[in-house]
């Protein structure tokens, strides 16, 4: 899909190549989360020397963890959607997401005022 805006009296869009980059930023990020959530959710073995780590340190991997299995369900949701049709709009207003943000959060569910509303009510 590909997504109009208007800003002011210029409209923008995501061209077919946009959308291509932003498949492969997704496709990678996938790959990435995956990878990581495997090397944090291996279990050591009976002789591995990190199995009596410092609570601290399980606390920080339990935390990494956490912050990868989120970020690995915002990656699929925004591959869903671009399947579906439905990337580039806004859950909860509609509105088209801007460009720019999509190129640098291509997993983003919200447009930057929506984003802000969410996070001050926090």
């Amino acid at each position: 899909m590909v997504n109009r805006q208007t800003i002011g009296e210029r409209a923008t869009q995501l061209s077919p190549q946009d959308l291509t980059a932003l498949l492969a930023d997704l496709h990678e990020q996938r790959l990435f989360r995956r990878t990581q959530l495997q090397q944090l959710d291996a279990v050591p073995g009976a002789g591995d020397r990190h199995q009596h780590r410092p609570e601290s340190q399980r606390g920080a991997r339990v935390a990494a963890a956490v912050s990868a299995r989120m970020i690995l369900s915002d990656v699929e949701a925004a591959l869903r959607r671009i399947s579906e049709g439905r990337y580039g709009t806004c859950q909860l207003c509609r509105h088209p997401v801007d460009r720019e943000r999509l190129m640098i959060v291509p997993q983003a569910r919200y447009c930057a005022r929506c984003q802000q509303v969410r996070r001050a009510g926090q």
